[in-house]
């Protein structure tokens, strides 16, 4: 079965973090999806200085830690400096490096360090054939625990286009590749000040994914999306996860 990568983007409660990882423990448990909780602890990219960017590093991995205590559940973040890799490390399964980030070797390097799981999105503006340096740097510090995960790339302004080739490319690494089916229907910048996206279009390209053969998804969601602190309009309304994820599952089954 495919592996899930799944959760809100970005911490904006404890309460809020452990009503999605309950609901989402409860979903790929009945499904037998093998399922990671993810939220960030700091969104340190967004569009506008004035967007919400969560309760940092220190709550954050206490929010985390709860996730993991009160649902036995794997977690995941993303880091964006080199210092809060081993921070980090003492708490999640899997350090998410964010795709503008990919080619920071300092950041790859900290990542590898810690043994854990280092999932490298692959960069909006990077070929995937490109993104064997990005392993190599992982690779070569000691660790061969990697996930490549695509996430569109760009097309023009405020677009990004998805080339289910570049899964296969990526595949040839040797090394798990994960679809973000989510951050791949954005249209950066789209909103001004904002980033704008078309949630409709998700279930689409993760049936595609898996079709070609991806080894897993990563989904962002949450009870609300018109009214997250980020990237709302590219999530998965909660209560359609169950469907969505049924469906996904009909088409592994079709390929496998």
């Amino acid at each position: 079965m495919f592996k899930l990568i799944a959760g809100p983007c970005v911490i904006e409660s404890e309460e809020m973090v452990l009503d999605i990882a309950g609901k989402m423990k409860s979903i790929t448990e009945k499904l037998g999806v093998p399922y990671t909780f993810k939220a960030s602890f700091d969104k340190a990219n967004r569009t506008s200085i004035f967007g919400k960017r969560g309760p940092g590093i220190e709550d954050g991995l206490r929010v985390l830690q709860k996730v993991k205590d009160t649902y036995n559940l794997p977690v995941a973040t993303d880091i964006h400096e080199p210092w809060q890799a081993e921070i980090a490390a003492k708490v999640v399964d899997i350090i998410q490096i964010p795709a503008f980030l990919c080619r920071q070797t300092d950041l790859l390097v900290a990542a590898a360090k810690t043994g854990k799981i280092v999932n490298i999105k692959k960069a909006q503006f990077l070929a995937p054939w490109d993104m064997k340096n990005c392993v190599q740097k992982v690779a070569d510090s000691g660790n061969q625990n990697i996930y490549l995960c695509e996430r569109g790339t760009s097309f023009g302004y405020n677009n990004l286009v998805v080339d289910m080739t570049g899964l296969v490319e990526m595949k040839k690494f040797g090394y798990p590749v994960i679809f973000d089916a989510t951050h791949s229907v954005q249209k950066p910048g789209g909103k001004g000040d904002a980033t704008g996206g078309n949630r409709e279009y998700v279930e689409y390209l993760a049936k595609a994914a898996i079709a070609v053969g991806a080894d897993g998804l990563f989904l962002e969601t949450h009870p609300n999306p018109d009214s997250a602190w980020s990237d709302g309009p590219n999530m998965v309304v909660l209560a359609q996860m169950e469907d969505l994820l049924k469906k996904l599952i009909q088409v592994y089954n079709a390929v496998h």
